[in-house]
C-alpha cells in the first residue's frame, strides 16, 4: 500500500513545473516563517531539498541571514540514521553526497545536541490529516525523530496534493507536529 502512495504522488510531482514547485516553496516559505513555533526557534533544523521536495534553500538561507541557528541532517549510512549537522553558509558548507542529498563537507559536520533543536523542518512524499508521514522508505527520519525530546516541534512541508486524507501505518511511522501545504 504504501508503494502504490508512494508512486502516485511521485507521478503527480513529475506533473508540476518547475515553476509551480517554485511558488508553491514561496507560499510555504511564507507559511512557515509566520508560524509562532518557527518565530521563537532559536535553532532550526531544514532537511536539504531534492528536486521532488518542497524547496528549502532559500528557507535555510533566510533562517541564517535573520541570526537563527540552522542544521541539516548528516546521513551516517553504516549505522543507518541521521545526526543534525550544523552549517553557517549553505552554499559554501554543503556538497552533494549519499543519494544526491547536499549535507555538510567531510570533516566540516559540526553535530549538534538534540536537546539544542527547537523545531524539525521534516521532508515526506505525503502527510495525511493526522499529520502521520509517509517518508522514502529507509526509515531514517523515524529513527531520528523518535529521538528527539518531547519539547521539539516538527513541521512537514508538503504540496497540496502530498496531504491525504489517511495513510497506513506501522509501529515505527512518527507523525509530525504540523504540517504546512500550499
Amino acid at each position: 500500500m504504501k508503494h502504490k502512495i508512494r508512486k502516485h504522488i511521485r507521478d503527480k510531482i513529475k506533473e508540476y513545473s518547475e515553476l509551480e514547485k517554485s511558488e508553491k516553496s514561496d507560499i510555504i516559505k511564507h507559511r512557515l516563517f509566520n508560524e509562532e513555533v518557527f518565530k521563537k526557534a532559536k535553532l532550526v533544523m531544514f532537511y536539504v531539498s531534492l528536486k521532488d521536495e518542497v524547496s528549502t534553500f532559500s528557507m535555510i538561507d533566510e533562517a541564517i541571514k535573520a541570526g537563527k541557528r540552522v542544521s541539516v541532517p548528516v546521513i551516517l549510512k553504516e549505522e543507518k540514521r541521521l545526526i543534525a549537522g550544523e552549517i553557517r553558509n549553505r552554499s559554501e558548507d554543503l556538497e552533494s553526497q549519499h543519494f544526491g542529498i547536499y549535507q555538510p563537507k567531510p570533516g566540516h559536520v559540526r553535530e549538534v545536541p538534540l536537546e539544542d533543536i527547537d523545531l524539525v523542518i521534516v521532508p515526506g512524499i505525503a502527510f495525511d490529516r493526522n499529520n502521520m508521514r509517509l517518508g522514502r522508505g529507509h526509515g531514517y527520519y523515524d529513527r531520528f525523530l523518535c529521538g528527539l525530546p518531547k519539547k521539539t516541534k516538527t513541521i512537514g512541508l508538503a504540496f497540496d496534493f502530498q496531504v491525504v486524507e489517511n495513510l497506513p501505518q506501522d509501529s515505527h511511522d512518527i507523525p509530525v507536529w504540523k504540517t504546512i501545504a500550499a
